[in-house]
C-alpha cells in the first residue's frame, strides 16, 4: 500500500521542479514511467516539451506504436529517432555493460537533437524503485547530464502507477517492458534474428492473454517467465501445446517455463556468482 498523501506531495514537488525548466526533451519509450513524466511535463510546460522515441530492432514495436498513439492523442510534439546502437560491435558482443554503451550512444544523439532545437534539458524516466537492480544505462544518462525528475521527486513505481490512474493515463497498469536485448544472456551474441524471434514469441503470448511475461533466449531454448496469474493459463493443455508449437515454428528447438515465474532482470543473476 502507498501513502496517497505522500504520493501527492511528491507529485507537487515534481510539478514545481518541472516548472523551473524553460524547455525539456524527454526520452520517451511509451512505458509507465516515461508516459507519466511526459504527461506531467506537458501539463506544466506545454509546447516547450519534445518527446523523442528511439527505434531499433531491439525495441518492442508494439511499445513504439503505443508511444506514437499517446503523443498524437495528447497533441504532444513527438520525434522518432532511429538508433544505430545495434550496429556497435560492443552491443552485438553483449557484455554485461552492453546497456551502458547503448544508452551512451542514444544520449549522444538526444543531446544533438536538443542542441539543434535549442532545448536546454534532457530527461529520462528513472524512478526511486530503480535502484535495486544492475542498471548500467543509468550511468550513461548521468554522464550525459540528463535529469531524472521522477527520481529527484522520490516517486516509486507503485506511486507512479497510482498517480497515472488518477490522471487517466492508459499506461497505469501496463506491464513492465524492456529492451529485447535484455532477453539474451550476457556473452551470447545479439542478432536481429534472435530479437525477431523473441518479439514474435512475446507478441503471441500477449495475444493469448498473458500479461506480465518475458521470453528469454538461451541459444535454441526459449525460457518463458510469466506472473502468477499466467501459470495456470500457460500450463493448461490447449495453451501449452499452442505455445510450444508456435515458438518452435519461430525457430526455437526447446520451450520451457521458468518455475520462478517473472523476475525483473533475471539474467543479472549471472553477475552475482
Amino acid at each position: 500500500m502507498i501513502d496517497i498523501e505522500k504520493a501527492h506531495e511528491k507529485k507537487d514537488a515534481l510539478y514545481e521542479a518541472l516548472g523551473n525548466l524553460d524547455s525539456l526533451l524527454i526520452a520517451y519509450s511509451g512505458g509507465v514511467d516515461s508516459t507519466f513524466l511526459l504527461a506531467t511535463a506537458h501539463g506544466v510546460l506545454g509546447s516547450r516539451v519534445l518527446a523523442v522515441t528511439a527505434t531499433a530492432p531491439f525495441y518492442p514495436s508494439r511499445e513504439v506504436r503505443e508511444a506514437i498513439d499517446f503523443a498524437r492523442q495528447r497533441g504532444i510534439e513527438h520525434l522518432m529517432l532511429p538508433s544505430e546502437a545495434g550496429h556497435l560491435p560492443v552491443f552485438k558482443a553483449n557484455p554485461p555493460d552492453r546497456c551502458y554503451h547503448c544508452k551512451s550512444f542514444l544520449f549522444k544523439k538526444l543531446k544533438e537533437v536538443a542542441e539543434e532545437r535549442g532545448i536546454r534539458h534532457i530527461a529520462h524516466g528513472a524512478n526511486a524503485s530503480d535502484g535495486d537492480d544492475y542498471r548500467p544505462g543509468k550511468k550513461a544518462a548521468e554522464e550525459a547530464g540528463a535529469i531524472a525528475p521522477l527520481l529527484a521527486a522520490g516517486l516509486t513505481k507503485e506511486e507512479i502507477r497510482h498517480l497515472s490512474k488518477e490522471m487517466g493515463l492508459p499506461t497505469w497498469n501496463k506491464p513492465s517492458m524492456a529492451c529485447l536485448a535484455s532477453r539474451i544472456p550476457y556473452g551470447e551474441p545479439i542478432t536481429e534474428e534472435k530479437l525477431g524471434m523473441i518479439e514474435q514469441a512475446e507478441a503471441f503470448l500477449a495475444a493469448k492473454g498473458l500479461v506480465q511475461l518475458r521470453v528469454r533466449c538461451h541459444g535454441p531454448l526459449a525460457r518463458i517467465e510469466v506472473d502468477e496469474a499466467g501459470f495456470s493459463m500457460i500450463t493448461a493443455a490447449p495453451m501449452r501445446e499452442a505455445v510450444a508449437s508456435k515458438l518452435k515454428e519461430l525457430g526455437f528447438l526447446y520451450v520451457s517455463l521458468d518455475m520462478d515465474g517473472y523476475v525483473t532482470g533475471s539474467l543479472n543473476r549471472a553477475l552475482k556468482k
